[in-house]
């Protein structure tokens, strides 16, 4: 392996990470050398896909932590808690989110509010913990988990759009604020990756057409194509990318 992409000695919490884009991720940075903390509010179920890769991915070291990233106290505690009885987290991957669909003249107070919470609010809750322990030891990776969503919207996901535009300025703004203390601060918008939550968009004939027809690639993304992408911008390999977006989408944003 390139020395510049080694994540041996480094932990990474990754949010979200149970399933789907998170576990895919989480599964990269551990055979990339990194010790995992996997997170999600379902501990049984953590538990067991923690022990699964550990069998996995031999050596690996994978840690669990159950807590509501949506709570500010419970996020703060169980940061203090991996810091003290796990490791120091050297990267921090902001990836919980939700989608609750609905026409922005018929959404609820509480569809909107919710994803507003998880898909933003969470990325700031946990960053805010994490990076002051980073910069006291002047060194952290921030990889914030964006969308296609946060340059192009389409009808009923208004509040999503809008918590993953929203993200894609938080990590500008943690990139400025922090980039002198030598935390590093970019972020991933995936495309439609084929994952069980979109298991009903792509059984939905039509919307499958639509989407393999829109994407210059032909085809939905597969969980491990964002492995790269996670990877690099953990490593010394991105230690001068700041602030950025990069879009793992098959060329979608690139074509009308």
């Amino acid at each position: 392996m390139n020395p510049l992409f080694d994540l041996t000695g480094r932990t990474a919490l990754v949010t979200g990470s149970s399933q789907g884009l998170g576990l895919a991720m989480a599964r990269g940075l551990a055979q990339a050398g990194a010790a995992i903390v996997l997170n999600g509010r379902d501990g049984k179920k953590l538990a067991t896909t923690a022990e699964a890769l550990r069998v996995e991915i031999a050596r690996s070291r994978v840690g669990t932590a159950a807590f509501d990233v949506t709570d500010g106290a419970a996020v703060a505690a169980a940061v203090e808690k991996i810091e003290a009885e796990f490791a120091p987290i050297d990267i921090l991957v902001n990836n919980a989110g939700i989608q609750r669909r609905a026409p922005l003249a018929e959404m609820t107070e509480a569809q909107w509010r919710e994803v507003l919470d998880t898909n933003l609010t969470s990325a700031f809750l946990v960053a805010r913990a994490v990076a002051p322990r980073m910069i006291a030891r002047r060194a952290g990776k921030i990889i914030n988990i964006c969308s296609v969503m946060s340059d192009v919207t389409r009808p009923t996901i208004g509040n999503y759009a809008a918590a993953k535009g929203g993200l894609k300025m938080l990590t500008k703004a943690m990139a400025v604020e922090w980039a002198k203390h030598g935390l590093q601060a970019n972020a991933i918008a995936p495309g439609y990756f084929a994952t069980e939550l979109n298991r009903s968009l792509m059984e939905n004939v039509e919307f499958n057409k639509w989407i393999c027809g829109r994407t210059p690639a032909g085809r939905w993304g597969k969980p491990e194509e964002l492995v790269g992408a996670a990877v690099f911008l953990a490593s010394r390999a991105s230690d001068f990318v700041n602030g950025q977006m990069l879009a793992i989408d098959g060329g979608l944003l690139a074509a009308l």
